[in-house]
């Protein structure tokens, strides 16, 4: 263990300060400033003997989070870091991305701020890719079996690791024109750099793995055939499908789901020409939607100059503390301050939307809303209470409603769940024979973490597909629900 007093004599958390507002939403790297050593390993101290490590239950993945910990308050970098990459393929993702259940679950948390969890399996990573200690894993020997990943995402390339480490020879088809999915383009460099997805893949093609980006199956290939092709499929296209706001004015120019601003706005920061990009510059800016892609659009719209950004969410405002009918250690519903709500722009809750106004030109121009009330248990909007907000820029961020259909029903008979999901078993294996489903696309829209640990099991199920048994890991199951945190 660390420090046996550690989290008696450091009892608060410590974090690297993030860079300045006016400097970072000046540029689009990353908003933390460097790390500090000694923080680091005394804030992994805190640490305790706690008999029961309720953050392994509390992460997806089962991160030996303990054990990391102390190897990281004594120093010992390259120990820790092949600790923690036995049940994570890439904490360099979650370290940046993932919004740690494990520390809801720590226990120090009863009483405490939980241990900085994220920030110490973030900086072990980083110094283990400074140092060279990440290494190509490839396999002793090939088993001469050959697997097809659909999807690029973090489900798709962490069943295309495994699957090669097990010595299964796995192409990764993505339809964009890049490898990485929504790590690619659907997340703003200021949250994640695009060097860190590269570093990984650079080691999974040393490993062996094969990727064909520019490929959609469905069209460029057919599903049926690209089953023929291989001894098994692995459906990891996520949910994509965005949920969309039926109300009048929906045609007006100007609103847009929120993922084709980020997309168009990542490839513009790649260093690609966009015509005609969507953008932020001079406009007033809505974003509906509190989760973590309306913050995507709101620190990208600051960046590329809005005038104004104002964000919506139909629910109430979370509280600040943990409240009682969410205890330690589920995961509760906390009024969160993201990079991006530090930049400006105003929140406001239980905010109904009502119509999108426009102008002559077709162009939308305000947004009539209203306050939120609750008739038999609807959320509807509150006569007498409309409003209209200026509006140059409307982005939709409520989410996703699962993978896209067509395709997948005509062409591999694929079954969809009364939620919109491709259908599974516990083996993750749809009811297509020898394809399986992992990630967003069988579970729903969901953490990345999850998406992880579905890639892990799904690899595993499909190495005793092919080869009657295996040494894989499998950390979780689809019907599995660790500490009430499934976000399915």
């Amino acid at each position: 263990m660390a420090d046996p007093k550690g989290f008696l004599k450091v009892t608060e958390r410590e974090l690297p300060p993030r860079r300045p507002v006016p400097v970072r939403i000046m540029d689009w790297k990353e908003v933390y400033e460097p790390g500090d050593t000694a923080v680091l390993r005394r804030q992994a101290g805190r640490c305790m003997d706690c008999g029961i490590p309720f953050c392994h239950s509390g992460c997806p993945l089962g991160n030996l989070i303990p054990e990391w910990n102390d190897l990281t308050w004594r120093g010992e970098g390259r120990a820790a870091i092949e600790r923690l990459h036995a049940t994570n393929n890439f904490p360099e993702f979650t370290g940046r991305l993932c919004p740690a259940p494990c520390e809801s679950a720590c226990v120090l948390g009863i009483n405490q701020p939980a241990v900085t969890i994220k920030q110490i399996e973030v900086s072990t990573i980083d110094e283990a890719f400074a140092h060279g200690w990440v290494e190509a894993e490839p396999p002793a020997r090939l088993t001469g079996k050959t697997v097809a990943v659909v999807g690029s995402g973090p489900a798709g390339l962490a069943a295309a690791q495994q699957l090669t480490r097990a010595g299964h020879t796995v192409a990764v088809y993505e339809r964009d024109d890049r490898i990485g999915g929504l790590l690619r383009y659907g997340i703003p460099d200021f949250k994640m750099e695009k060097r860190h997805l590269e570093s990984r893949l650079r080691q999974m093609r040393d490993e062996g793995t094969r990727f064909r980006a520019g490929v959609e199956i469905g069209k460029d290939l057919s599903w049926a055939d690209l089953r023929a092709r291989y001894d098994a499929v692995v459906i990891a296209t996520g949910s994509t499908v965005p949920r969309d706001l039926d109300i009048p004015g929906r045609d007006f120019a100007g609103v847009h789901f929120a993922m084709e601003y980020l997309v168009e706005s990542n490839k513009a920061v790649a260093g690609d020409q966009v015509p005609h990009q969507i953008s932020a510059e001079g406009k007033h800016v809505i974003v509906i939607g509190g989760g973590d892609t309306g913050a995507d659009c709101i620190g990208t719209a600051h960046r590329q100059g809005a005038l104004s950004v104002t964000n919506l969410a139909i629910g109430s405002q979370p509280p600040t503390a943990r409240p009682d009918h969410q205890p330690w250690p589920t995961a509760p519903t906390l009024f969160e301050i993201q990079s991006a709500h530090e930049e400006g722009g105003e929140r406001a809750y239980l905010a109904s939307t009502v119509e999108f106004l426009g102008n002559e030109a077709g162009e939308v121009r305000a947004l009539r809303v209203a306050e939120t009330e609750f008739v038999d248990g609807r959320r509807v909007p509150k006569s007498g209470t409309e409003r209209e907000i200026p509006a140059d820029l409307v982005l939709i961020a409520m989410g996703f409603t699962g993978p896209e259909r067509p395709a997948l029903e005509q062409q591999l008979g694929a079954v969809f769940t009364s939620r919109g999901n491709v259908e599974r078993a516990d083996d993750y294996q749809s009811t297509a024979s020898g394809v399986f489903v992992a990630g967003d696309a069988g579970r729903g829209q969901s953490l990345i973490v999850w998406a992880i640990a579905e890639g892990r099991a799904a690899a595993s199920a499909v190495d005793e597909y092919l080869m009657g048994s295996t040494a894989l890991p499998a950390p979780v199951r689809p019907t599995d629900v660790a500490m009430g945190l499934q976000h399915a």
